[in-house]
């Protein structure tokens, strides 16, 4: 495989990861949750996400669309999450070309659900249902394992 895309496939990788940890058993009022008037809920955001996985889609297809989605229920919110990394690691994972570079795809929309996800996780401490911090160079993360079904965590904290 070429080292760009099995570099890019591990950073979809790390989101799942990562991304599974922050909405994994989150309670249902979780999702309304916003930290401050002007700020988006826990399902605007994690909409927001699922939109970005489908622009970075478009974009390495070769036809960039943006699109904002509603937020839907929470459990639909975190399957749509999973089933739009699924979709976009498929495409890296072909032999299809890739209409963008990818240092493109990690600027934009890879760093950005990066940063969401830390908002996700810091959003669960101040709604009372936290996650607990992990040293994650030392998570089992795999290329190809962009679903809700992670690897235990090897080394948390509180």
């Amino acid at each position: 495989m070429d080292p760009r895309r099995e570099l890019l496939r591990h950073i979809v990788a790390t989101i799942a990861y990562r991304g599974g940890k922050a909405v994994r058993d989150a309670p249902p009022s979780f999702a309304a949750f916003r930290p401050g008037d002007r700020s988006r809920t826990a399902a605007e955001i994690l909409a927001h996400m699922g939109d970005l996985f489908d622009w970075a889609l478009s974009i390495v297809k070769g036809a960039q669309a943006w699109h904002n989605s509603p937020p839907r229920a929470w459990d639909e919110e975190v399957a749509r999450f999973f089933d739009a990394l699924g979709a976009l690691d498929a495409y890296l994972a072909s032999d299809a070309a890739l209409g963008c570079t990818p240092d493109k795809l990690i600027q934009g929309a890879l760093a950005d659900a990066l940063t969401h996800i830390g908002q996700l996780a810091m959003m669960r401490r101040l709604a009372d249902c936290p996650i607990r911090g992990e040293n994650y160079f030392v998570a089992d993360i795999s290329i190809g394992n962009v679903g809700p079904n992670q690897a235990a965590p090897r080394r948390e904290f509180d």
